[in-house]
């Protein structure tokens, strides 16, 4: 079911693609594996996606050594701190995350870099934006965004790729639009006025099961997808 569901989504990554003049192989995809077995993971990976992202430190560290522990041959696994992060997490997952997408303040990035220093590592890391209303949400108003930037530009175990948002849940996926779109324009004015950064901001992380579509018509080079992977 899972390889099948995968190519699926291949195939739905393609059809937008194309729609869009966009060639598909830039899209990561990241199979988000909350509540997942390390089976379950194993055959996401022989199905040809190597990116896995985790929701909480605790699920990600029992999977991460089941798998990489009985893995000797085989792709690199790229390991993705999807969830919410705590500062008092950061070691952990500095120690077995390639890309941290839930950066929310400069606290946290400090912290980050800190940890990452104590073991020799450039940890890559997304900011996480908030671009809707709800008050559930985590992430940085828009508007916090460029002073938080400038402050993790002196930290150097830190390396900063580009930004993440959620959208709110909504019944019509078309609905999302504007909150991937505001995502985008945030991340053109960040690389228009901030231009000592070499390449500016590469990575869009947004869009989910229900909308990746429309996250990848926006602009979106990386799609959490959970559900669509791993149920009928």
């Amino acid at each position: 079911m899972i390889k099948e569901n995968i190519l699926k989504i291949r195939k739905r990554i393609a059809l937008v693609c194309s729609r869009v003049n966009l060639e598909a192989g830039l899209i990561t995809i990241v199979a988000v594996s909350k509540g997942r077995t390390p089976e379950q993971i194993k055959e996401v990976i022989d199905s040809g996606i190597n990116d896995i992202g985790e929701n909480k430190i605790q699920e990600a560290l029992v999977k991460y050594n089941e798998i990489t522990n009985k893995r000797i041959n085989g792709p690199r696994i790229n390991w993705h701190m999807v969830g919410h992060l705590q500062t008092n997490k950061a070691k952990e997952a500095v120690r077995i995350f390639g890309l941290i997408h839930s950066v929310d303040s400069l606290h946290l990035a400090e912290e980050i870099d800190r940890q990452a220093g104590e073991i020799n590592k450039i940890q890559d890391i997304l900011i996480e934006v908030k671009t809707s209303p709800e008050p559930s949400k985590f992430g940085l108003k828009p508007d916090e965004i460029f002073e938080v930037i400038k402050g993790i530009a002196g930290l150097k175990n830190i390396n900063l790729k580009g930004l993440m948002t959620i959208a709110p849940v909504l019944a019509n996926p078309e609905e999302t639009r504007p909150y991937f779109r505001k995502l985008r324009e945030l991340r053109e004015r960040i690389n228009e006025t901030m231009k000592q950064r070499n390449n500016g901001f590469t990575v869009l992380s947004m869009g989910m099961t229900d909308d990746f579509e429309v996250a990848i018509e926006e602009g979106a080079t990386m799609v959490r997808v959970g559900r669509a992977i791993f149920e009928d």
